[in-house]
This record gives C-alpha cells, structure tokens and sequence, in this order.
C-alpha cells in the first residue's frame, strides 16, 4: 500500500510587523525558503511535478500566482509550475494535505507544499478593498445571530469569535493572559536551547546581514503588562492583543512524496502523512472548527487523544486552544510544547507549514510516534492533520 510522507521541512524566522523581514518581497522570501528545501534535503528541482503554495492576501505583491513566481525566483527551472491556494489561515496546511492526496492518486511524484504572508508589505485585509465578499445573501442568513454585525464592513470577526469562545467556555481574562505569558515563555526557552534552529534557514538581507531568529518572542511580558492590555473586540470583553497572535512575515516548505519513490530517489522521510482532514462549524464564531476536525482526525485515524504525543494547536487567540483541551480533554503538557502564534507570530498563508515543521523537528527530537496539528480558518473552518514519524 502506497504512503505519502514528507521527506523535507524548512522555514524561515517570522519576522515581526514592519521589523527585519519587511524590506524582502514575499516572492524572493518564498524563493528563498524553496532553494533551502532543496538544499537540505538533496531533491533535484527539476523533478518537482508541482509546487502548492499558500497565501491568504492574494493581492498586489502576493497576486498574479505568487507559487509559479516564486518557483522562477528560486531559479528552479521553468518547467516547475506551481499554484497558489487560500483556505485562510490554514493554507499551507490544505497544501500539504493536497500534495499527499496528489502523491498518493499518483497524479504526481514530488510535490512541495508551503506557503508564505508579508503582513507588513500586503496588510491583512488588503483584498476586500476590491468590493464586499459577503453578499447580501450571505448576510440575510446570519442576520440577527450573536457576533454578526451586519452594519459593519466586515460582518464576520475573529476577534469577537474569540470573545464569544471565551464566553462560551467561561474563560477568564487571567487563564487567557496565563496561557499567552506561558507561549512567549515556552518559545524564549525553545530558542535558547536551540530547538529551533535545525528548522530554520536565516534570511539574507540588503544590508549585508542575515535574519537568523523569531523576533517575536517578548521575553520581558508579564501578568502585570498583559494585564495593562485593553480589550479591543468588547468593552467588557477578556481577549487582548497580548492574547492574540501576532501580524508577521514569514514562509515555511514541505517536500512530499511517497516511501517508495522517496527510497528509489536517495531521499530520507521524516513522518508518515497518518491522517488529513477538514471540517467547518459555526462562520459568526469562526474558530471553533478545530474541535471537530480532531474528532474526526482521530475518529479516521482509529487513535485516541491520549496516543498522541503532541498537539499543535494554532493560537489564533488564546481561547481557542483553550476551548481545543476542555472539549478533547487533551493533556496540556504537549500542547504547543515550544510555544505558539501568540509568541513566534502568524503568518497567515505560511502558518501551517511553519506549525508542521515546528511540529516534526520537536517528534523527532523526543521520539513522538504520533503528531496532531489543527488550526481555525476564517469562515469557519478548520484542517486537522495526524503525522506519524518513520
């Protein structure tokens, strides 16, 4: 029985808002982090068969396929193609999810999944200057429901979901401030014990120099400055932007093929592609579809929560994970063991991949059969995928 597994990880640091990666195009960004897989992992580029790229903000910089662009800027050559997909903040973890479907129908051979988000060269929100995506059909159908404000530009909000999540849940405004103190402290003890930079390849700069490290981890926070936040989505409300991941640059790359073509090519699998699926629930309060995808994950699966030996769970806004343990009363030791988006930052399209190679470099360090990752997608959504390592 054939396998799709992936055989090479790499990302770049993420930067943060306007900090060391906001002079790199997102196109040489995402050419840089293609040229590192290659290179560590010894594929030749040439028989890449497709290169599945996401990006939520396809606009400007970031419009016009910036996959197929890309491919070009990392010198690979032309007869490389590539495509570029959104499925919100889960892009790049749908791209690798198709890429092991397409190895595995045997469409392709090889096949690079990853993704990429400048969010300080192309803002969040940048595509919806265009005209309104939600029509006034859409709009009729939530109308009235707790959370959609149909007089506003954008009805739906994550930021209120969160609120709505934590009310939900009864969240308090000290478990989400405790659990974000506790992603930033994770990740500072992460990136001082050097966990990280076997995932990493730096980013050369114009100035000569190289972006070598997660610039968003705030090691001076405390309950004290987290607690001085205010509350943005509700005047009465609990979730801060000390509680909410962070607006960054950055790009991240898989390799995927199958064992027997990875064994027949030199090349040296990393983890088995065990399980990928995708499920959706309630668009007002958006992010609470990664509760199901796990059930359905596992239930595919045929593994309980507890076989799991590491969950990754985006951190969207701190209730979300939180939300995640109390329903699949997961144990809260191995989730997001390095810490999470609330301290090494979101970049929207290339967040999936960047959570997958975090994810695998941490199996492989303590010897973790099985991985869980998951992450909330605008609209409601949410992709789940179980790797296993080999």
């Amino acid at each position: 029985m054939s396998d799709a597994v992936i055989v090479g990880a790499v990302r770049t640091p993420v930067g943060r808002r306007k900090g060391s990666l906001a002079s790199v195009h997102p196109v040489d960004l995402s050419a840089h982090v293609l040229r590192a897989l290659a290179e560590r992992t010894g594929l030749d580029p040439a028989q890449v068969d497709d290169v599945f790229w996401g990006c939520v903000s396809q606009v400007g910089e970031q419009s016009w396929n910036i996959a197929r662009n890309s491919v070009l800027a990392a010198g690979w050559p032309e007869t490389v193609p590539g495509t570029t997909l959104d499925r919100q903040c889960g892009s790049s973890q749908q791209a690798l999810h198709f890429a092991a479907a397409t190895v595995l129908s045997g469409q392709a051979d090889l096949v690079v999944a990853g993704g990429v988000e400048s969010m300080t060269r192309v803002p969040m929100g940048s595509s919806v200057a265009g005209g309104m995506p939600f029509s006034d059909q859409l709009r009729a159908r939530y109308r009235g429901v707790e959370g959609f404000a149909d007089d506003a530009p954008l009805p739906f909000n994550q930021g209120v979901g969160a609120e709505l999540i934590a009310q939900r849940w009864r969240l308090s405004r000290t478990q989400l401030d405790e659990f974000a103190l506790a992603s930033h402290e994770k990740a500072a003890a992460a990136q001082d014990a050097g966990a990280f930079d076997r995932e990493l390849t730096p980013v050369p700069l114009a100035d000569g120099g190289k972006f070598a490290a997660d610039e968003g981890i705030r090691r001076e926070t405390s309950l004290e400055k987290l607690g001085e936040l205010a509350t943005p989505f509700r005047a009465d409300g609990v979730v801060t932007a000390g509680s909410a991941s962070q607006i960054s640059d950055g790009a991240a790359a898989l390799a995927v093929t199958t064992s027997d073509w990875a064994s027949r090519h030199g090349l040296r699998p990393l983890a088995r592609i065990h399980t990928a699926v995708v499920a959706a629930d309630d668009p007002v309060t958006m992010l609470t579809a990664p509760i199901p995808a796990t059930a359905k994950a596992l239930r595919r699966a045929g593994l309980g929560i507890e076989e799991i030996g590491v969950y990754e769970v985006n951190e969207a806004f701190a209730p979300v994970p939180l939300a995640w343990l109390a329903e699949t009363e997961a144990d809260p030791e191995r989730l997001n063991p390095r810490g999470g988006a609330i301290a090494l930052g979101h970049p929207l399209g290339g967040s999936g991949a960047r959570i997958m190679t975090t994810m695998l470099q941490h199996m492989r360090d303590n010897g973790i059969r099985y991985g869980l990752q998951t992450m909330c997608e605008g609209g409601g959504m949410a992709n789940a995928t179980i790797v296993e390592l080999v």
